[in-house]
């Protein structure tokens, strides 16, 4: 099966590392950032969401305008606005990126983040919001007959778009979460279903708990499975190794220094989300795992996002990520600490290897399976 790379489109140069130089909308490192993406290699770039952050569509929509082959996950929220006015904002972004866009959907798994934005459900409603809200969605970008809608959430009569996007039947969803809840709801909504990197058999525990997922809701597919990593690789094993304690030590520095280095847990002692304590858990059980895990950039966190480390060598780290390709995972989402510099290295000299390896397997696989094929008809 083909694999994708999925990259970040961070509005400003600022990590966990290092605080941003600019403004928290640097236009021209936004486009610079994306570009370094489309021209090394990578198939998406993704557009976050922060409560305060700057608003992630329009910045999408900068992109699309300007590069032609990068596609681009939109993350959004639910609560921020009604799913008429979603809809159409996805379907006019899809136009203008030519049938480029993705949307990735949160629910959202810390109450006061939520808070900020005037969201006041438990995190059990929103999830029962959120399934709502991608249903209405999906039914808007397919059907051009008004409609009324009456739901738990969400009412509204006589509505039909104007505007409807390029792909047909309508733009991939994406989802993702590490609770029951969130398999339920992505195994029964998405196309893309996301995890943050975890060891090879935790993540293939999650992989089979979203393809029940999927069957309980009556599907006769399965979402995509897509994991997430941190890398953090140089052309030795003792140089990869350095920068990573480096990178931990900088991390670590900051927070002495009282730098807020992610806004994700807003300063609780235990994050609320499934998908965090579970990497502080495997965090706290050790420090690395199968061919090349890392978890102590996640300890240093809080288990914050995305925050599980590969490191080693270009080759080490393009293998570990083939072990989660070998367990079903086909899009690979990565990002450094120097995102500008590390979306460049890594596509130069991780992205080949693994399409490489990926493109011989694959050969393989067709071989033996015409193979067996003849075997059967002789």
């Amino acid at each position: 099966m083909p694999v994708e790379f999925l990259g970040i489109a961070a509005t400003n140069d600022g990590s966990e590392t290092t605080p941003r130089s600019g403004a928290a909308f640097d236009k021209e490192y936004t486009l610079r950032l994306a570009r370094a993406h489309e021209d090394h290699g990578w198939d998406r770039v993704l557009f976050a969401y922060g409560s305060g952050s700057p608003d992630p569509a329009p910045a999408a929509a900068y992109i699309a305008s300007r590069l032609d082959r990068l596609q681009i996950l939109l993350a959004h929220r639910p609560n921020v606005s009604y799913p008429t006015f979603a809809a159409k904002t996805f379907a006019t972004l899809d136009q203008i990126s030519e049938g480029r866009l993705t949307v990735h959907f949160i629910t959202g798994g810390n109450d006061h983040e939520q808070g900020r934005e005037g969201d006041t459900l438990t995190k059990d409603e929103r999830y029962a919001r959120t399934r709502e809200y991608i249903r209405i969605v999906k039914k808007i970008w397919t059907t051009h007959e008004p409609f009324d809608h009456e739901g738990e959430h969400y009412r509204f009569h006589d509505f039909v778009s104007d505007v409807f996007p390029v792909q047909q039947p309508r733009p991939g969803v994406s989802f993702g979460g590490s609770s029951a809840a969130a398999y339920a709801a992505g195994g029964a909504e998405a196309d893309i279903y996301c995890l943050w990197g975890e060891p090879l058999a935790e993540t293939a525990v999650q992989i089979e708990n979203v393809k029940a997922a999927a069957k309980a809701a009556g599907r006769t597919d399965v979402p995509r499975i897509q994991v997430a990593f941190r890398p953090i690789i140089a052309p030795t094993e003792e140089l990869a190794w350095e920068k990573a304690h480096r990178t931990v030590g900088a991390i670590k520095a900051r927070k002495e220094r009282g730098e807020a280095i992610t806004r994700r847990h807003n300063g609780l002692a235990q994050p609320q989300n499934a998908g965090s304590q579970r990497l502080i858990a495997i965090a706290e059980a050790g420090e690395r795992y199968d061919r090349a895990l890392w978890t102590p950039t996640a300890a240093a966190t809080g288990g914050a996002g995305n925050s599980n480390a590969l490191v080693g060598t270009p080759e080490t780290v393009a293998q570990a990520l083939l072990d989660y390709y070998d367990l079903g995972v086909d899009i690979l989402s990565a990002r450094g600490y120097d995102l500008l510099g590390d979306a460049i290295d890594f596509g130069r000299y991780v992205i080949p290897l693994v399409r490489e390896e990926v493109a011989k397997r694959d050969a393989e696989r067709a071989a033996r399976g015409t193979r067996s094929v003849s075997a059967v008809n002789g």
